[in-house]
């Protein structure tokens, strides 16, 4: 009876030897994902602060003065200059020199002085809508809360008829790094994991040697394993050093049980791995293995819930997400790191992204066998 894992320790051996002599593979397997976490990590950010204003100023009064220190106090708004004219202000906005205006008309302060509606236009730059929706949530809650300033002062009132005392969980502080850094991890991996493998395979071919692991004594089983094993160990060391620089360098700890992380990530991993060794057992060079990987990539980025919200997408692009390890993956982590979520709370999730390592390395078994045939 033929073991299955027969020739795993010689092709283990073999693939260390291999690997730890390719100084190049260890390089883009290593360096870029560091560099990929830092850059991503300081670049994907939501909290949108000091926005370019421009102020036209028509009242000229120390009411008029004030609001406009009033948005600035907010740390949303930065004025940047000061213009005469509503055309001088529309071609500020139109040349890109400012993403806010501000106009204050002439009547300002009468009108407030005479207990009528005190208008101030606030000119939004719509064409990013994250600054815009930032801009747009500020200015009505600088409004919000002199109007009700000024409403408490005209009745005399000390306390708001009703408050709301809102208690943000898991982020208090609502840091963007917090949330989009644990996603960073699993696209990252994604990237480097999904290249290293899909290249094992064709570099053989391409060396001329896959014909000598076709015929020599290997089971099918130890040869895939001993192929994915060593980029295994070196994945896992990687994430290791990306858990560390999300918290020393972006200050988000780990909540949650770090064996829950390291088992999840273990899985996420292998099954990163089994997909590049699947692709790599149906590209006949290392430029199709490359493109192959990438038409993973940009999925992987926008509908994993990585940058977007899966809730919002049209079904066909939710569906597309569901398909994807990264999207469980992201969810795990999110939930471990900034939760403190127990794996058997999200067990569905686990049991789905093992069920795809598990599935895509039977897959790499079936096709190998299909060239042993």
């Amino acid at each position: 009876m033929i073991h299955p894992f027969r020739g795993l320790t010689a092709i283990l051996y073999k693939e260390f030897l291999v690997v730890l002599r390719d100084p190049l593979t260890l390089f883009f397997m290593l360096f870029p994902p560091i560099i990929e976490m830092v850059a991503f990590g300081y670049a994907l950010d939501n909290d949108v602060k000091h926005m370019a204003t421009v102020v036209l100023d028509q009242d000229q009064t120390v009411e008029s003065r004030q609001v406009v220190e009033h948005f600035v106090n907010t740390q949303t708004f930065r004025v940047t200059g000061i213009v005469h004219s509503p055309e001088e202000l529309a071609a500020k906005l139109r040349r890109g020199e400012a993403h806010v205006g501000l106009q204050i008309p002439q009547d300002f302060t009468r009108n407030l002085h005479a207990g009528h509606s005190a208008h101030v236009q606030v000119l939004i730059d719509g064409s990013s809508s994250t600054i815009a929706g930032s801009a747009l949530s500020t200015a009505v809650a600088v409004a919000l809360r002199e109007s009700l300033a000024a409403l408490m002062t005209a009745t005399g009132r000390t306390e708001l008829p009703v408050e709301v005392r809102p208690q943000i969980l898991y982020n208090p502080a609502m840091r963007s790094p917090n949330f989009f850094v644990p996603g960073v991890i699993g696209v990252v991996l994604q990237i480097a994991t999904t290249f290293a493998t899909a290249m094992s395979l064709v570099r053989e071919r391409e060396r001329g040697t896959l014909e000598q692991l076709l015929v020599s004594p290997l089971s099918r089983w130890g040869l895939m394993l001993g192929k994915l094993f060593p980029y295994l160990v070196i994945a896992s060391l990687m994430a290791s050093g990306l858990y560390a620089i999300m918290s020393g360098v972006f200050d988000v700890p780990i909540v949650g049980s770090k064996l829950s992380l390291a088992a999840a990530t273990g899985i996420y991993i292998f099954c990163l791995l089994s997909l590049g060794l699947l692709l790599s057992t149906r590209a006949q060079n290392q430029m199709q293995a490359l493109q192959m990987s990438m038409v993973f990539i940009m999925p992987s980025v926008f509908f994993s819930g990585f940058i977007f919200p899966r809730e919002t997408m049209p079904a066909v692009f939710w569906w597309v997400g569901a398909c994807l390890p990264t999207t469980y993956f992201i969810e795990l982590a999110r939930a471990i790191i900034l939760r403190g979520a127990s794996l058997s709370e999200f067990g569905p999730h686990l049991a789905i992204l093992t069920g795809m390592g598990i599935g895509l390395f039977g897959l790499c078994i079936a096709r190998f066998r299909q060239k042993m045939g």
